[in-house]
C-alpha cells in the first residue's frame, strides 16, 4: 500500500495509553481518507445517542494519500466529531503543517478518545508519544498558545490548538493551527476542550511512501508553477476570497442585519479593495502558491487575517461597516477559537431577536465595541454569554416569541456569508450539506446568477449541487487538497487526481470518486438519522424567514422576491431522486447496496424503516 501509510494511532487519554495499529488496503481504497476516513471511523465506533461532550465522543484527525507532498495545496488536515452543537456528524478542514509532519511521522490519521483528568497536549515525534502537562498555557488563547509551543518545539512542527472558547465547550468553537488557520465549525474545538486537550504537536521525520515519487515530484513542481502563473492572470490572490464581497452587494446576496437585508450603502467600506489596501501582511497553507490569507491591522493594532466569511458575518451582517473594526473582531474569535461564521450569526440573531422585543437586552446592531464584550463572554460563558454559546437553534428554543423563523441556521449549524432569501440553489446547497449550512461543499451560487435563471427551481440546479458536492467534498476532502485552485484559477481537477495517482500507484479517475464522495454522503446521512429515528424531510429545509412575503426586500433588485416554498419542495424532491435517496431525505436501500454498504444498511434499520 502506497500513498498511505497503512497505521494510525489511537489515543486514549483517560489512560494516557497509546496504541499504534493497522488498516486495510481495502479500506483505504473505499474510503480514500480526509472525510472519508472520518465517517466511516465515527459511525463504526460512536454508539447512538452519546454526549458529543463526553468521554465516550471520540475526535479523528484524518489525513490524505497526497497530503502532504510537495504538490498543490496538499497542507490540508480533516477534523472530525460528534457535533455538540447540531448533535450529528461534524468536520472540518484546516491548513495545517500537522498535514506535512504526521505523514511523515508515518500516520494516516489518529482516533483520540476518553478524556484527560487535567489538561494536557500531546506530542508526536516519528514513533514516540508523549503527554505533557498544559497547565501553563490552560486559559490562554491560541496566539499565545501557538507561540508557546512554538518556542519550545519551533516553527517546522504542526500544531492543533483550541482557545477559551474550546476549554469552555462554547458549541460553536474550533480548532486552531498556524496564523488565521481554522477549522472545525460544528464545535469540533468544543470536543477537544471536554477531553482535556489542549493542544496536539507533530514532528515527522521518515519519508512517504509513494508509488511513483518521481512522477508525483514532476507535476507537483509543475502544478505549483502553473497554479502561481494562473494566479497572476487572474489575479485572484490581490483580494483573495473578499473580492466576492461586491459582487454579492450588487446581486442582493450579501447578508445583511441578520440577512434580513441583501445589500446595503456601505458596504464598500469593507470589501476585497479596501481590505487588499490595508493589507501589511500575506499569509498561506503549507504547499499553496496562491496565498489568500490577508491580514491587516486591527482597531488596537493587531494582525488579524481576514477572509469573506469573516468580514460578511462579523461586517455586513451586524451592520458594522469600519474595516478596523470588523478585523478586530476577526481577531478575537481567532484568539477565543470561536467559529466566526457562527459568532457572526449569533450576535446577529441576539441583536435581531432584541430588536423584535423577543428578549430584553442592549445590543444593538452596529455596535462593535458591545460586540467585542460579548464575544469575551461566550468564550468565557459569562452572564448572556451562556445563552449565546449554545447557538441560535438552541438560542431560539429558549428565546421563543417566534423567533425560531429567524434564527438563520440549518441542521443547527449556522448559515455561513450567503443570503439566499432569493437564491433557490444555494438554499439547497445550504439545506443539503452533510454538516449543516455550509457553502463549502457545493458553492452554486456563481453558476446560478450567472449562467441560468436565478428564479428557476429546475433539475438543473440539483444536479449542479450534486456535481459540486461530489468533486468539493468527494475529490478534494478525501486526497485531501484545498479546492480553491480549481475553483478560483481553474486548475483542472483532473490534475489532483494524477497526483493521487502516482501517490498510490492506482488508476481513479472522477467516476471512481464520484462513486466514493456518494457512499460518503450516503453514510454521513445515516449517522444524522440514526441519532434521529424520526428524520424528516424538512432537516433539509432553510428558515422560514426566506420564504416569508414581509421579509421580501423593499428596494433593490429582487423587490418582493423570497423563495416559493412549494416549488422548494420540488427541487428538493429532485435532489433525493438523483442520490436515490426516499421522499424522507434517507438512503434506499438499493442505493445503499450499490455504494457498497449493506452492512451499515442493516445497522441503520435497526433505527429507522428503509424502502
Amino acid at each position: 500500500m502506497e500513498g498511505w501509510s497503512g497505521n494510525y494511532l489511537r489515543v486514549n487519554l483517560t489512560k494516557q495509553d497509546v496504541k499504534r495499529q493497522k488498516y486495510s488496503e481495502e479500506f483505504a481504497k473505499k474510503w480514500i481518507g480526509g472525510k472519508g476516513f472520518v465517517t466511516k471511523i465515527l459511525w463504526d465506533e460512536l454508539k447512538p445517542g452519546i454526549d458529543p461532550l463526553g468521554p465516550e465522543n471520540k475526535l479523528v484527525i484524518a489525513l490524505g494519500p497526497i497530503s502532504g507532498v510537495i504538490a498543490p495545496n496538499t497542507g490540508k488536515v480533516q477534523v472530525g466529531a460528534k457535533s455538540p452543537l447540531t448533535g450529528g456528524l461534524g468536520d472540518g478542514n484546516i491548513g495545517s503543517r500537522v498535514a506535512i509532519q504526521l505523514k511523515k511521522a508515518g500516520y494516516d490519521f489518529l482516533i483520540i478518545e476518553g478524556k484527560a483528568v487535567k489538561p494536557l497536549y500531546i506530542y508526536i515525534i516519528d514513533d514516540e508519544v508523549m503527554f505533557f502537562s498544559a497547565e501553563e498555557i490552560w486559559g490562554k488563547g491560541t496566539y499565545d498558545t501557538l507561540n508557546w509551543l512554538y518556542a519550545k518545539y519551533s516553527r517546522n512542527v504542526g500544531i492543533l490548538t483550541i482557545g477559551q472558547a474550546g476549554e469552555n465547550k462554547v458549541l460553536y468553537s474550533i480548532i486552531r493551527s498556524m496564523e488565521g488557520r481554522a477549522g472545525g465549525r460544528p464545535g469540533i474545538g468544543a470536543v477537544m476542550g471536554s477531553k482535556n486537550l489542549k493542544a496536539i504537536v507533530v514532528k515527522g521525520t521518515k519519508e512517504i511512501a509513494i508509488a511513483n515519487p518521481e512522477g508525483l515530484k514532476k507535476i507537483g513542481i509543475e502544478g505549483l508553477r502553473k497554479e502561481r502563473e494562473l494566479d497572476k492572470e487572474v489575479g485572484w490572490s490581490i483580494q483573495g476570497t473578499t473580492g466576492i464581497l461586491s459582487w454579492l452587494n450588487e446581486v442582493a446576496a450579501l447578508p445583511v442585519k441578520n440577512m434580513r437585508k441583501t445589500f446595503h450603502e456601505n458596504a464598500w467600506k469593507i470589501d476585497g479593495q479596501r481590505v487588499s489596501e490595508a493589507r501589511v501582511a500575506t499569509y498561506g497553507c503549507p504547499n499553496c502558491s496562491m496565498h489568500c490569507g490577508i491580514a491587516i491591522l486591527d482597531k488596537e493594532k493587531k494582525l488579524a487575517e481576514v477572509d469573506y466569511e469573516n468580514i460578511g458575518m462579523l461586517g455586513s451582517n451586524l451592520e458594522i461597516f469600519d474595516l478596523p473594526q470588523v478585523a478586530s473582531l476577526n481577531y478575537l474569535c481567532d484568539d477565543y477559537g470561536l467559529d466566526t461564521i457562527s459568532a457572526g450569526g449569533v450576535l446577529a440573531f441576539y441583536a435581531d431577536a432584541i430588536e423584535q422585543r423577543a428578549i430584553q437586552g442592549s445590543f444593538k446592531f452596529g455596535e462593535p465595541e458591545k460586540a467585542k464584550e460579548l464575544l469575551k463572554k461566550i468564550a468565557y460563558q459569562e452572564d448572556e454569554g451562556k445563552l449565546l454559546a449554545l447557538g441560535t437553534k438552541r438560542m431560539a428554543k429558549q428565546i421563543a416569541n417566534k423567533s425560531e423563523a429567524y434564527a438563520m441556521q440549518i441542521k443547527g449549524l449556522e448559515i455561513s456569508a450567503y443570503n439566499c432569501k432569493f437564491v433557490p440553489g444555494m438554499a439547497l446547497a445550504f439545506s443539503t450539506s452533510s454538516i449543516g449550512a455550509h457553502h463549502k461543499e457545493a458553492w452554486i451560487i456563481l453558476y446560478e446568477l450567472t449562467k441560468t435563471v436565478r428564479d428557476s427551481y429546475g433539475k438543473d440546479k440539483a444536479e449542479e449541487v450534486i456535481r459540486l458536492q461530489r468533486i468539493r467534498m468527494g475529490l478534494f476532502e478525501t486526497i485531501i487538497a484545498c479546492r480553491l485552485p480549481w475553483v478560483e484559477v481553474q486548475l483542472n481537477k483532473d490534475y489532483h487526481i494524477q497526483c493521487f495517482n502516482n501517490a498510490t500507484g492506482l488508476n481513479y479517475n472522477m467516476h471512481d470518486f464520484e462513486k466514493v464522495s456518494d457512499r460518503i454522503y450516503s453514510l454521513y446521512r445515516a449517522f444524522w438519522v440514526r441519532e434521529n429515528p424520526n428524520w424528516d424531510r424538512n432537516w433539509d429545509s432553510p428558515p422560514e424567514i426566506w420564504f416569508d412575503p414581509k421579509n421580501a426586500d423593499k428596494k433593490g433588485i429582487i423587490i418582493g422576491k423570497v423563495l416559493e416554498k412549494e416549488k422548494y419542495e420540488q427541487l428538493l424532491d429532485y435532489y433525493y431522486e438523483m442520490r436515490k435517496w426516499d421522499s424522507r431525505g434517507i438512503p434506499k436501500k438499493q442505493s445503499m447496496k450499490e455504494l457498497d454498504l449493506e452492512e451499515e444498511m442493516i445497522e441503520l434499520e435497526k433505527y429507522t424503516s428503509l424502502k
